[in-house]
């Protein structure tokens, strides 16, 4: 467990991505108590200087020193480096909190949502793993409402954005847009199909029963934090022409009636969450509102009339805020507030 101090030294793997970019400006925005920061990638980033409060901070490359004297790891570097470098940092007697999918299922290693799971931490070992973007959101709506209904089963859409991808997606949509509009040829490097003005009804690899890596997750990771398995769970994740900002498409079915009604006051009370819900006023959650905003935003609330206890909901959050960097400094803010 973390020990108490005035100040924390930390550091940032993969901080010239775009997740690691985003924690370093939470942790400043968020005035998290760094004495120390340290920043890390590969070596085609090494000599750079990112900023941090004001200062130049040079980006260095790892080696089996580079996590003694640090307190706290965020690592956004990828699953095959966090599975090298994770265990190598928590052995220098640092925690690392890791936004890959490497340790989210492994049952040695909690994986939280601090508005949802918070008493997870008490039993990680050096390394808590941040979970995937689209559950991080899903989550933090489901568990208010299973703590007031229960939840037999969920049924969700994604609609996430290309930064899910990285930023090489980001400039790929963007030369495509300019190239469509000009009348000139589209160019595929990141995903298989045009992205601009395209839809793409599929998120990372296939598996044997039919569903992607990223369907999976969402139901093997949102059963692991809520700790229950006998919720249903059945996801189809869609890749859209959208920069920043996941949304989401939730069918709950509970266990006990809820009203839409009901279901409001208790989203509205929970942490983490706010209700922007008036259809008469056209007033729905929108990706271009949401950005760079920290809380998940719930509408479209309505009960589904074509079977009992269930009620549908559109959801949108930042996936490189909430989804990742917000997430992962909310784990070590708590991981502070409980040394």
């Amino acid at each position: 467990m973390l020990k108490k101090k005035d100040r924390y030294n930390v550091a940032v793997v993969g901080a010239t991505g775009a997740v690691g970019n985003e924690m370093i400006a939470t942790l400043e925005e968020r005035d998290f108590p760094v004495g120390r920061l340290r920043l890390f990638a590969s070596e085609m980033s090494e000599g750079r200087n990112l900023k941090f409060r004001d200062a130049d901070i040079p980006v260095e490359i790892l080696n089996e020193d580079s996590f003694i004297g640090i307190d706290i790891a965020l690592f956004s570097a990828g699953g095959e480096r966090s599975r090298i470098w994770a265990p190598v940092a928590a052995r220098s007697g640092c925690v690392v909190i890791d936004n890959s999918s490497q340790w989210r299922m492994d049952p040695e290693v909690p994986l939280v949502v601090p508005e949802v799971n918070p008493h997870d931490l008490e039993w990680h070992k050096g390394i808590i793993a941040n979970p995937n973007c689209s559950t991080i959101q899903m989550v933090v709506v489901l568990k208010p409402i299973y703590d007031a209904a229960g939840i037999r089963r969920v049924v969700v859409t994604t609609f996430q954005s290309v930064s899910g991808t990285g930023k090489k997606a980001m400039d790929e949509l963007m030369q495509q847009t300019v190239a469509i509009l000009n009348f000139k040829p589209v160019e595929k490097n990141v995903y298989p199909h045009q992205i601009a003005f395209n839809c793409i009804p599929h998120i990372d690899s296939f598996l044997e029963n039919d569903y992607t890596k990223e369907e999976m997750k969402m139901v093997n990771e949102t059963r692991k934090i809520l700790g229950d398995d006998s919720i249903g769970i059945t996801a189809t994740t869609v890749r859209v022409p959208v920069f920043r900002c996941h949304s989401e498409s939730l069918n709950i079915e509970t266990d006990k009636k809820i009203t839409p009604n009901e279901v409001r006051a208790v989203l509205s009370a929970a942490p983490g969450l706010v209700v922007y819900d008036a259809p008469e006023k056209n007033i729905s959650p929108l990706a271009t509102d949401v950005a760079d905003r920290h809380e998940t935003y719930v509408g479209r609330i309505r009960e589904d009339e074509s079977t009992e206890n269930a009620i549908n909901m559109w959801i949108v959050a930042d996936n490189l805020r909430k989804g990742a960097a917000l997430n992962a400094v909310q784990i070590a803010e708590k991981l502070v507030e409980m040394a």
